[in-house]
């Protein structure tokens, strides 16, 4: 175990707490005008799902469980949950859909994504940063919108609501970021 201050926590992190290890949902750091700054962190225990909010002074020490991070790749979904394969010695693991959460929508056929191990046990999912996607159906433009101010919604072909600009229309493929659902730019190909 490593010890760190809790304002380096990130969302990802495994912490050991009572004993227990916790993976990282959310974390923020809050600096009131007057008082210590705090660390707000939400996360879900690993052995039986439970969802803990926790806050710890900024400077406070915090244990990090080690946690290997490997490249795999994603196989396929079914009753069990999601397949990934490591490429180096192509072992395969299970990831629940209760640890993959919302970002299964993006997962895409041999996507290559980040698996956090610990003891064997895939405990997070880190997705590549931006995927690209086709636009499936989106509002006409309005005239007189101009293209930087507004921005209208789009279906993904994924089945993602985003907002894009007034130029894009359906059957154009974009790139979005996986965090926040979010247009980031016209896709090259």
């Amino acid at each position: 175990m490593v010890k760190v201050i809790a304002s380096s926590i990130r969302k990802g992190n495994v912490i050991d707490a009572d004993g227990k290890l916790y993976v990282v949902l959310t974390a923020q750091n809050f600096h009131p005008g007057k008082g210590t700054p705090v660390t707000q962190v939400d996360m879900r225990r690993i052995s039986d799902g439970v969802k803990v909010s926790e806050r710890w002074r900024t400077t406070e020490q915090v244990e990090r469980a080690f946690v290997e991070d490997t490249p795999h790749q994603f196989l396929y979904e079914d009753g069990e949950g999601f397949h990934f394969m490591n490429p180096a010695n192509y072992d395969q693991v299970a990831v629940d859909a209760e640890t993959m959460g919302d970002q299964k929508a993006y997962l895409q056929e041999a996507m290559t994504v980040t698996l956090s191990m610990h003891e064997g046990i895939a405990l997070a999912v880190e997705l590549p940063r931006h995927v690209t996607l086709e636009i499936m159906e989106t509002e006409p433009v309005v005239k007189g919108q101009t293209a930087s101010s507004s921005y209208k919604p789009a279906m993904l072909s994924n089945g993602v609501r985003t907002m894009v600009p007034p130029h894009i229309n359906a059957g154009t493929r974009v790139v979005i970021m996986t965090e926040d659902n979010s247009y980031v730019e016209r896709a090259k190909d």
